[in-house]
């Protein structure tokens, strides 16, 4: 009985001491780590590191997590809302961790460039150091990472331009570049890209909108330098739910199946569009934001299921028709109309009509004398109506 007492013991002492080897980090692992912990600080009211004494397990530590004996992920900074972020400069030492999945920073002061180095985490699926103050041009070993699935580098100060190889990343969902420094052209995407969202608004990018995968549902491309024309892009988009095209200088026809995709937002103001408005069904996206173009022609009724709809410095023509009228100061959906700044020439209703709480409508500066009392925005300006010389009959 106590040589069984002895053999258990010893089975129990080995188990020990292979549990407590697999908990060794593994080194390489751990002094990428430290070179980690050197270059980045708290911030005043941040305590985020207090948490890494490398004389414990930095499986434990605070942001790190571990598969086996290796780091898995990284997420650097305090998440809670409000929390100082951290500061200093993200090493090179970060693509030594090769079983890394995801690498996350919170917003914060971090600068410097995104190490080129993370092209060798070729298991990387996540990365995200949005709202810091990171420069530089964007890696073009990141177009290798063939996992990847969402790159988020937006509101730092990025430059340079955007790698084409990063269209080409067989499982890329998320691409958010927005509010940087980038220039050139957008790259054109496979159709067979998985591609869900891409933000690049708020850059200097130029040239034409360029082929885009079917499969997006998320395009913000507004506050860049973009030219041309994309009544041969949109159309194929038939999956979208969000598109700002806005600040550009885009121009030619919006294709009437825009207006039947399953949007929640369309934006597409300060461009130069020229074309009539003309959906081929009714219209139910809750917002519609064309102002500030070249759109003419009269305006459709099928426009009236909108919930806010901004058509104002415009070249529209003829009388206002009366279901536009009938959604706004009924029961319907419509609870902002902007007109302003267009030729348009009449509008059926009372002139003792009261708008219901809530509703906005404005008319001034038109062919016409409003027939309402409305408050407009201020850059409506002060005169209701335009100049007769303005007003003969508008061909668009």
């Amino acid at each position: 009985m106590a040589r069984l007492g002895a053999v258990a013991a010893v089975v129990l002492f080995l188990a020990a001491a292979v549990v407590a080897a697999e908990a060794i980090l593994d080194p390489t692992d751990f002094l990428a780590l430290q070179a980690v912990r050197r270059s980045l600080y708290d911030m005043p009211g941040s305590a985020f590191f207090d948490g890494w004494d490398f004389t414990a397990d930095p499986c434990g530590f605070p942001g790190v997590f571990c598969d086996g004996n290796r780091v898995s992920a990284l997420a650097l900074g305090d998440p809670r809302a409000g929390s100082p972020g951290l500061t200093g400069r993200l090493d090179p030492a970060l693509g030594r961790m090769s079983a890394l999945t995801e690498l996350s920073l919170v917003p914060g002061r971090v600068q410097g460039e995104l190490p080129a180095s993370l092209a060798a985490c070729a298991n990387l699926r996540f990365l995200a150091v949005s709202k810091n103050l990171l420069s530089g041009a964007i890696p073009d070993g990141l177009g290798a990472l063939a996992n990847l699935r969402t790159l988020d580098v937006s509101f730092n100060q990025i430059s340079g331009a955007i790698p084409p190889s990063l269209a080409s990343l067989p499982s890329i969902t998320n691409l958010i570049l927005c509010h940087n420094q980038l220039t050139g052209a957008i790259p054109s995407f496979p159709d067979a890209s998985p591609l869900l969202r891409l933000d690049l608004k708020h850059n200097t990018l130029s040239g034409g909108v360029p082929t885009l995968p079917g499969s997006l549902q998320y395009l913000s491309l507004a506050a860049n330098r973009l030219t041309g024309q994309v009544d041969s892009v949109l159309p194929r988009l038939t999956r979208l739910n969000f598109l700002d095209l806005s600040m550009n200088q885009l121009q030619g026809p919006i294709p009437p199946s825009v207006f039947a995709l399953p949007l929640s937002v369309l934006q597409l103001q300060r461009n130069f569009f020229s074309s009539p408005v003309q959906p081929a069904g009714d219209v139910t996206i809750p917002v519609v934001d064309l102002s500030y173009n070249r759109f003419w022609g009269p305006l459709s009724p099928l426009l009236a299921g909108i919930g806010q709809l901004y058509l104002n410095n415009n070249r529209f023509t003829g009388d206002v028709p009366s279901r536009l009228v009938q959604e706004l100061v009924g029961t319907g959906g419509l609870q902002v109309l902007y007109l302003q700044h267009n030729f348009l020439t009449g509008i059926e209703i009372s002139p003792s009509s009261s708008l219901p709480s809530g509703v906005s409508l404005c008319l001034m500066y038109n062919c016409m004398v409003p027939p309402v009392y409305a408050p407009c925005p201020i850059k409506a300006g002060t005169t209701n109506t335009r100049p007769a010389d303005q007003c003969p009959e508008w061909r668009g």
